[in-house]
């Protein structure tokens, strides 16, 4: 459930320019849905008109020290939109963080102390930065009107806004059919990030699916305020790497934006052929022509793997390099042939003649020797290049080089 949006008035029946025809082109593109469209069309008409920009916000409280693909869905449309001209505000939620989010939760999420915001924040833009344009981009927090607001003005915010309305919200529906305990400042979160889009006078708010309630509640608010209302864009939330859950770490299912390249190009790789289009079209910068064209180029005999190695290239040079992401082809090149990437850690061991699995264990590739012994029954140990079979095997004082797997190796000198 979510709060019914307020009529807009009728559509201008003028023809739109090729200008805007494009703006609205790349509005559209893998977005979930965009409210209203009509009054997008209107202000980008507006802004092509004048040639005053408008103004895109994307807030992101910093619950975490570092961000992972999943959340570049909304900052590659925020670029999109940014390379079209409009003014890009990202704002970091330093006020909202210590409320604490509740979308999607069906518990209350336990609010961050000041201290890991401020930690957090600190990687945040930084990171942002690499899919943003910074010297484009405003940067904000909303602490800067949020503190000041006081007692007084939180009081007056939340007349705005009706209990019934914040109740149609879909997890507070639910949590309160099903006995669970909503605390009274959970009601506050989406009024302050509504009360976000007041301050910024934005004319158009993004985020994920989830947070399409909170979204509407700026719309809402910019309206008891006698502005104009901003417009909804909401993405949907990236699939992991397993192709079922959305991206997350706790899932173990994601990439990381600061993962070393060779990972994020191996972890790119590993993605179903059905996914990487939906990855193509919510992550990569290419046209959508361009899709179209390399999809049928695969539908029409070409490998599959060759489109996956182009996206796994892109988001490998995005983060890091174009330099990186050659380097992390041919790594993984040369892991899939069986042969040695050219650095690999290296350890040094004493106690020979040492044990195989008790090697593993105190080389760092496996947690444990039972671990160790596992993974030599599967076949999965290499030293020098030959499968271990026998797990009663010791090595001698030397220098071997030693895998586990396709991606871990290490040059072990045993003494």
């Amino acid at each position: 459930m979510n709060p019914p949006d307020t009529e807009s008035p009728k559509k201008a029946a003028q023809p739109l320019s090729d200008g805007v025809k494009e703006a609205l082109a790349v509005s559209l593109r893998g977005c979930d849905e965009l409210i209203p469209q009509e009054d997008w069309v209107r202000k980008l008409q507006r802004s092509e008109a004048t040639g005053a920009p408008l103004r895109i916000k994307l807030g992101l409280d910093p619950t975490a020290p570092d961000i992972h693909i999943g959340h570049t869905v909304v900052l590659n449309k925020m670029r999109q939109l940014q390379d079209l001209g409009h003014t890009v505000v990202f704002l970091i939620g330093d006020f909202t963080s210590l409320i604490g989010d509740p979308s999607g939760r069906n518990t209350t999420r336990p609010p961050l102390t000041a201290e890991q915001i401020k930690i957090n924040a600190e990687t945040y833009y930084k990171q942002a930065s690499l899919v943003l344009d910074p010297s484009k981009t405003e940067i904000r927090y909303n602490s800067e009107w949020s503190d000041p607001l006081g007692a007084r003005g939180m009081i007056q915010l939340a007349s705005r806004y009706t209990v019934a309305r914040m109740m149609e919200r879909n997890d507070f529906h639910d949590r309160f059919k099903g006995g669970q305990s909503i605390s009274v400042h959970e009601f506050l979160y989406p009024l302050m990030q509504g009360y976000d889009s007041v301050a910024l006078k934005s004319d158009l708010e993004l985020g994920g699916t989830d947070q399409k309630f909170n979204l509407l509640v700026g719309r809402h608010l910019q309206q008891e305020y006698g502005q104009e209302p901003q417009c909804v864009l909401t993405m949907p939330l990236l699939e992991g790497l397993d192709g079922v859950d959305k991206m997350s770490k706790s899932k173990n299912n994601y990439i990381g934006i600061s993962e070393d390249p060779n990972t994020m190009f191996a972890k790119v790789l590993s993605i179903s052929d059905v996914l990487m289009w939906r990855w193509y079209t919510l992550l990569s910068f290419k046209s959508e022509a361009e899709i179209a064209a390399l999809k049928a180029e695969v539908e029409g005999g070409r490998n599959p793997k060759d489109a996956k190695v182009a996206l796994a290239k892109e988001i490998t040079a995005r983060f890091h390099s174009a330099a990186a992401a050659d380097a992390a082809e041919q790594d993984f090149i040369n892991r899939s042939k069986g042969g040695v990437p050219d650095e690999i850690p290296e350890v040094s061991l004493s106690g020979a003649p040492l044990g195989i699995a008790q090697l593993l264990k105190q080389a760092g590739l496996a947690a444990s020797t039972s671990e160790g012994n596992r993974l030599i029954d599967g076949g999965g140990v290499r030293v020098d290049s030959s499968v271990v079979s026998d797990k009663g095997l010791k090595l001698e004082a030397g220098i071997y080089v030693v895998q586990v797997g396709k991606r871990k190796f290490a040059r072990v000198t045993l003494a």
